[in-house]
Parts: structure tokens; sequence; C-alpha cells
């Protein structure tokens, strides 16, 4: 009887996939939890995923047009209270500060000072809008300061109740971007010219695919007139948001006041936009494309593409070795592939050779090489590929030559494997008692045994709202490709036009 095999990761996807993202998280040293509920600490290799995402989509942002700038942590509660659907929507996330200073207390440890309590409460900011709004107001004079392109590199909180690293915490990071135009057109061709840029960003960098699409009524952003969305599928078949543009229309202005004087000296409010995407795109990763084995990076955003392991048992093989490694990585340093310079390192920690390869492979690194006295006899080396768990010994220049575009092929590969799970898992249904099945958990003991995409003739309409909330279901997006296509909602029988993506989501 052949041997089980044995996985690095316990529990697998299959036996219960909210612990494996956790676990995979751990063994790969990506991030961990802090004495601060609800917050994380992000650990270099983390970090170094984060630092790769941030230099991308930054030169993408640059690229349109858009300039850095940052603005302040702290915003007046009064500033929320403008936009009565805005505060609304934030509300009871929101953390407060009323006090600046501490003292003493009773018992020894500190208390506010009551003597300290702010005249405005201020608010952790939650998101910018408002206070960005502010400064836009004190800008704007003319239609010659339009447009206003504006992207912040930011942290922001948002009192969360349940948290998982990177998916959801009280603190995360992200980017938004603010803009202020002169016309609705413009802002409109801008909402949707930076949801191109996140679905480029996640697809051909995150080797993600993604739906893009606007989001209903019921799921837009707080305030905006319409929210457009990138809608990715997890290998637990549910949907991740992944990345959002609103276009605000005129509705943040009015509240705030920016307005300007036009081409006909008519005093008009100006048209803004916002868009945005966390630290949630590193989760994205580990649940597109880990496996039971730990991490799976696409090369592209690798803090590191190709790990060299040498490989002796005496001080005479180890200067042979390392100095065969040494010139071999910087042969491969030397060379590039679609996302940008290799990085290679040698790995020469003294632990055993096993227990070194097995965290390289936790942690999700692309390439493995292998060293020793037999492969410099050959001018070679024994190479591992982190997707397909192939391993080979390869010709020494062969290797240096093409792992560039060894690197490219394991980049599409991830995309194309991604792209398969989702076609696999997205079915068109017209009945509500399938709808229901679908998205009924075929396993009481394991309620992730579930449907995935569904696309379906829908409605506004409360009694869908109710259907879904029962089902733990909601509308992820019409898609912006949707075809017109007469039908009727499966719930109510009212009539439709096109079809939207239903699915749980994180």
């Amino acid at each position: 009887m052949a041997k089980a095999k044995k996985n690095a990761i316990s529990p697998t996807r299959e036996e219960d996939y909210p612990e494996w993202y956790q676990q995979v998280i751990k063994a790969s040293d990506l991030a961990e939890t802090s004495p601060v509920r609800g917050c994380m600490v992000i650990k270099p290799w983390g970090w170094g995923i984060w630092e790769n995402m941030q230099r991308v989509l930054d030169g993408m942002f640059k690229d349109t047009g858009h300039e850095n700038a940052y603005f302040p942590l702290f915003i007046p509660i009064s500033f929320l209270e403008k936009e009565a659907e805005h505060v609304e929507g934030f509300a009871k996330e929101c953390a407060v500060v009323t006090h600046h200073r501490l003292k003493p207390g009773p018992d020894g440890g500190l208390v506010p000072d009551e003597a300290s309590r702010l005249e405005e409460p201020l608010i952790v900011r939650p998101t910018s809008e408002t206070i960005i709004g502010a400064m836009y107001a004190q800008w704007i004079q003319s239609y010659r300061d339009l447009p206003i392109l504006i992207n912040q590199w930011a942290n922001v909180v948002r009192w969360e109740m349940r948290t998982r690293l990177f998916l959801r915490t009280t603190e995360f990071l992200w980017q938004e971007g603010h803009t202020a135009h002169a016309t609705e057109e413009e802002a409109r061709e801008e909402t949707s010219q930076m949801l191109d840029v996140y679905a480029d960003f996640a697809e051909n960098w995150m080797a993600m695919p993604v739906i893009k699409g606007e989001k209903t009524a019921g799921e837009r952003f707080p305030g905006a007139i319409s929210t457009l969305t990138i809608e990715a599928m997890m290998q637990d078949r549910k949907a991740l948001q992944a990345g959002t543009s609103h276009f605000l229309g005129q509705n943040f202005s009015r509240a705030q006041d920016i307005k300007f004087q036009d081409q006909n000296g008519v005093e008009v409010y100006a048209w803004t936009t916002s868009w945005g995407v966390s630290t949630r795109l590193v989760g994205a990763l580990v649940m597109t494309h880990g496996d039971d084995d730990g991490l799976v990076l696409p090369p592209k955003l690798a803090p590191k593409h190709i790990v060299v392991l040498p490989i002796y048992r005496s001080d005479d093989e180890r200067a042979q070795v390392l100095s065969y490694c040494e010139s071999l990585m910087n042969e491969l340093n030397d060379q590039q592939f679609s996302g940008g310079r290799i990085r290679a390192w040698i790995d020469d920690r003294d632990i055993r050779g096993g227990e070194k390869n097995w965290q390289h492979i936790k942690r999700g690194v692309p390439l493995r090489a292998e060293v020793g006295p037999r492969d410099i006899a050959k001018n070679g080396v024994f190479l591992a590929r982190r997707d397909t768990g192939e391993r080979r010994g390869v010709d020494r220049n062969e290797f240096v030559t093409t792992a560039g575009s060894l690197l490219d092929e394991m980049q599409q590969g991830l995309y194309q494997r991604a792209l398969e799970l989702r076609e696999a898992n997205t079915i068109k249904i017209d009945s509500l008692e399938e709808f229901k099945e679908y998205f009924t958990p075929k396993d009481r003991e394991n309620p992730e045994i579930h449907g995935g995409f569904a696309s379906c003739h829908w409605s506004e309409d409360p009694a869908v709202d109710e259907l879904l909330k029962d089902l733990k279901v909601t509308i992820r997006c019409v898609p912006l490709d949707a075809e017109e296509e007469s039908g009727t909602c499966i719930v109510t029988g009212k009539p439709s036009t096109c079809r939207a993506i239903f699915g749980k989501s994180y």
C-alpha cells in the first residue's frame, strides 16, 4: 500500500479551509497577531510581498497621472456628519479619540484626564473622503485648478468584531486615491480607468483572474453614486472583493463645499472619485495560490525568486560548494524576467537540509536550486519548482539562461490554474430551488462545501435581500461586460435585462 502523502500544513484545504488559511500565514512567516486586539504584525517576508505590491501599483498610479500626498490620521467628527449616508455607513466601525492626556488613576494605573477632554471628538480615519474633501475645498477655486489627482498610502482603522489576518483587521494598510474633476464625464472616466488599473495588477502581477463589475445599490460604497469592483474567486469558491473604484458624483462636493468657477464664470460643484486596495491583497494571494504545503507565490510579487541551497559534508567541500554557489547566484542576479531583475540568494544557515528546504517550500519561494559536489562535477544544479513540485537535475548554463522564462511560465501557469478553478465553479441558474441548493452547504460538518459563483437574473427588492441574508450570499457585482438578456428575477419574478454574479464572500 502506498504511503499517504504528508503535507506541511495541517489541516488541509479540504479538511478545514479557514484554519488552513491561518496555518499557511503562520508557516510562511507572513504575519502574526499582535498584543492589540484585531491588529497584526506584518513580518519581513509578508512585508516584502506588500512592498512589491506598493511598488508596482505606485508606478501604475503615476503612469496614469497621479501624485502621492499625505493627510491627517484624525478626522473631526463634524466632517463625517456632513455626508449623512457616509457617516451612517461607517459609524459602527469608528474609533473615537476623546482625550489628549492621561493621569495616574486611583489604583496606580493610568486613566484619561477629564481636564483634557477634547471639545470635538476626533475619529481615527476609517477612510479619508471627508478630510481630503475639506482640503480640496480650499485648493479648488477655478476650473484651472482641476483635475486634482492624488493618492495616499496610509493606514486606516475600522473596529472589526471578527478579525482574520490580512482579510479583515482593525487596522490595515492601503492606498486611497481621491480625485476632483470639472465634469461628470471626466470623473466617470477616472473611475473606470482606475478599475482597469486594479484588474491589470490583479491578473498580470498577482496571477489572480477577476471579474470587473458594478455593485448594486445595496452593496455600494456609502455616499457613492456608483461603485465599480473587481471580484476574485478563492479556492474555497468564495468571492473576495479585491479592489473598488467609486464615482462620488457631487455628493461629497456639496457636503464639503468643493466648488469652482467654470469657463463661463458660473460657480459649480466639482465631481469627485475615490478608489483603493489594501493589505487584503496579501490574503488574496494566499487563498488563490496556496496549497497544502504552504504559500505559493507568483514570481512577479515574490520578495526573492531563487534560493540556492549549498550541500556539503566537510570544510573542503564547503569552500568548493560555496564558491560555485556564489558565482551561480551572481549570474542569476544578472538575469531578467517580466517582473524585473531576478533576485537570488544563498541560504547557508547551519540547520538541517530537510528543514531548510521545507521552510522555503512553506514560504512559497518559486525556485530552489540545490548544489552539492556531485552537481558541481556535472556543472549543474538540482532544481525544484514550487508551483508543480517538479524536481530534476539541470545543466548550470541552461538554468541560468532559462531562469527568466521559467519564472514567466510559472506566473502564467498560476493564473491559468486559478482561471480554470473559477470557470469550473461558475454556473448559470434560472430557478430559485436550484439557487438554494447550490448555496446550501453539502455537509453539515463542513459548511464550507457549497457552490461557487452563480450567474442569475435579479431585481432590487427586499425579498431578494432577505433570501440572500438567509443563505449568507451576496450579489458580488453586475459584470461590466454582461450582455443584455431578457429574463426574470429568480426570487421575485420581476423582469430583468441582465445577469449578476452571486456568491458567498469574505
